[in-house]
């Protein structure tokens, strides 16, 4: 759940000094800084720093009822894991659709066969494989590397329709989407990236008595 922070009576309150609009606005962008930081501190592993930051947040932070009932307004519905922690999502871009199965990659201390296999899997084939340039490539594990979590999930993928584009970018789509399952807090990192949002930018169409959808024929004086 991403955080929500008291408001200016609360926050003057709890520092024990009056605050105007334009201290209050700096004193949440040091605390989203340090929610981030909170964030990566948890994914690496550094549990002693995490607990100190957490501590710091948890005292500027509403409670947990105010926070249930703020987040049950206009509340956008993510994806639930099955039984096996896997997470389904459909992603769409243009006029490509792409369905995201992520699963967690499991350690174990004892080592497995050695057979070729890859992280991503789109339409049963590699990544690297499936789209040769780097930069669809590059789409497509960009909500992993905005998250901090690429390697630690296997992404399975079905995309269809479109160009290379469009595929990409239903993918990345659906893989942020399928992130949120996993981990609502990331909903924050992911929502300032644009990839919650379904990108609305659509090929315009031809127009009649247009060269294409906006340019013209030259005209030429007779």
């Amino acid at each position: 759940m991403p955080p929500l922070w008291k408001n200016l009576e609360e926050m003057s309150s709890e520092v024990g000094m009056k605050l105007n609009t334009t201290r209050y606005r700096r004193l949440l962008v040091v605390l989203n800084e340090l929610h981030e930081c909170l964030r990566i501190a948890t994914t690496a592993g550094h549990t002693e720093f995490a607990d100190m930051i957490e501590q710091v947040v948890a005292m500027f932070e509403r409670g947990e009822s105010q926070k249930e009932e703020y987040m049950s307004r206009g509340k956008r519905t993510i994806a639930e894991l099955d039984q096996f922690g896997r997470s389904y999502t459909l992603g769409r871009r243009k006029t490509s659709s792409a369905r995201v199965w992520i699963i967690p990659r499991i350690t174990s201390t004892v080592k497995p066969v050695d057979v070729p296999t890859t992280t991503i899997l789109v339409n049963n084939l590699p990544l690297s494989q499936y789209f040769p340039k780097v930069v669809d490539r590059e789409r497509v594990v960009y909500p992993l590397k905005v998250a901090g979590v690429l390697g630690k999930f296997n992404v399975f993928t079905i995309a269809r329709g479109g160009g290379s584009t469009g595929q990409t970018g239903a993918i990345a789509h659906g893989i942020a989407k399928g992130l949120l399952a996993h981990d609502q807090k990331l909903l924050t990192v992911l929502r300032k990236a644009n990839l919650i949002k379904r990108d609305p930018r659509m090929v315009e169409r031809k127009k009649t008595g247009l060269a294409k959808a906006r340019k013209r024929y030259t005209w030429v004086k007779r």
